[in-house]
């Protein structure tokens, strides 16, 4: 059978695939982002009391009521809009779902789209599968800031959007007031609309603070925003999400949704919403604790002879490896995983066209005795 791929080039993720690299050759994994922690003891014993309550059947296309309440309140409580929990917030099944589902609703067949490398890799499959083309603009080392002039020139009468990132994942950088308002003024200025994936928004660092774009007036009837309870409650497995937006963009938002997963996981909805009301404080002491645990990382790092900019947000470090080996990125992490026994990413995948630099990045969402074992690892094999 003759089949055309409509996703030619996409082969397995790089996250399967040093995750599963990591298994074989028994190596600590900090490549995928997930925690080796557990799951908040009140939010594991919410969701077993709704199991068995019998919140298990279909909830509401859009989210159960309480988690959409939950979520308007939380969102007032960090940036100040109060939104309307009926006809502006959305439950998905994850934050990946919810970005796949913003870029089917709002991009068009030959709509450009830009975005910012490095970048998720799940974005510009999404794009292209909408029919559209990504504009892929680089974030200059080691800041990785936004070239705003840069955005302005890439902007022609095809462009729809732009997908917008922060914290930032893989690089930790944190957009500042004055990129929101650089932002807004584009937004405004050509007519576009922005698809923002905050999932990391409760881990930014160093005293700053996370800029929804909910918080910005003139971006908020423009703007998808998207966030992860996945990151936020150290339960990835669960897969649950949220989208905030205006309720037009909401309409069209719900329309892609009800085809693509229709629902999310009833008792965790309950569970998640349960948690929210009573245990706010959760969130409001993930940047301290995963600060902690980035500076952990990062004095080891550096300890190696690892260079780098610490985190400014997201549980992610980059550093360059330029002064322990000359190898491509792909080929670093591939003995460090297998030689080491410590697995990490490298951010030639996250490029449209990959710059000449030697970055890698890990993660530090691990216990502390995690990360201090693979330093030991480390230590051995470069020694």
């Amino acid at each position: 059978m003759d089949i055309k791929s409509k996703l030619s080039g996409v082969g397995t993720t790089i996250f399967t695939t040093m995750s599963q690299m990591a298994a074989d050759h028994g190596a600590i994994n900090l490549s995928q982002g997930y925690p080796d922690f557990d799951v908040p003891l009140p939010l594991i014993e919410a969701l077993n009391r709704y199991a068995r309550e019998g919140q298990n059947q279909y909830p509401p296309m859009h989210g159960i009521a309480y988690l959409r309440q939950q979520i308007a309140a939380k969102t007032a409580s960090c940036y100040g809009p109060v939104l309307d929990a009926d006809d502006e917030v959305t439950v998905v099944s994850g934050a990946t779902e919810g970005l796949f589902v913003a870029i089917q609703a709002l991009v068009h067949r030959d709509d450009e789209v830009i975005v910012f490398d490095p970048a998720y890799d799940a974005y510009d499959p999404a794009i292209r599968l909408a029919g559209g083309r990504a504009v892929h603009i680089p974030l200059a080392a080691p800041n990785f800031q936004i070239d705003w002039q840069r955005v302005r020139d890439a902007i022609n009468p095809r462009t729809r959007g732009l997908l917008i990132n922060s914290p930032h994942n893989p690089t930790g950088a944190v957009m500042s007031p004055s990129d929101l308002e650089m932002l807004a003024n584009l937004v405004e200025a050509f007519d576009l609309w922005v698809i923002s994936d905050e999932v990391y928004e409760h881990m930014v660092f160093d005293g700053r603070r996370h800029l929804s774009l909910v918080s910005n007036e003139g971006l908020r009837a423009r703007t998808m925003v998207i966030s992860s309870f996945g990151k936020t409650f150290h339960a990835t497995g669960w897969k649950v999400g949220y989208c905030l937006a205006s309720p037009e963009l909401t309409t069209e938002f719900r329309k892609v949704h009800q085809f693509v997963t229709f629902t999310t996981h009833t008792p965790s909805q309950w569970a998640i919403a349960d948690f929210l009301e009573h245990h706010p404080a959760h969130y409001h002491t993930l940047p301290d604790f995963y600060e902690s645990k980035r500076n952990l990382l990062a004095d080891a790092l550096q300890r190696l002879g690892f260079t780098l900019t610490r985190s400014a947000g997201t549980y992610f470090q980059t550093a360059s490896y330029d002064a322990l080996s000359n190898d491509d990125d792909m080929t670093f992490v591939t003995r460090l995983t297998q030689a080491a026994g410590v697995a990490a990413i490298p951010t030639s995948v996250f490029y449209e066209t990959p710059p000449a630099q030697h970055l890698v990045r890990f993660c530090f969402a691990k216990e502390d005795q995690t990360l201090l074992a693979a330093e030991e690892r480390m230590a051995q094999y470069f020694r």
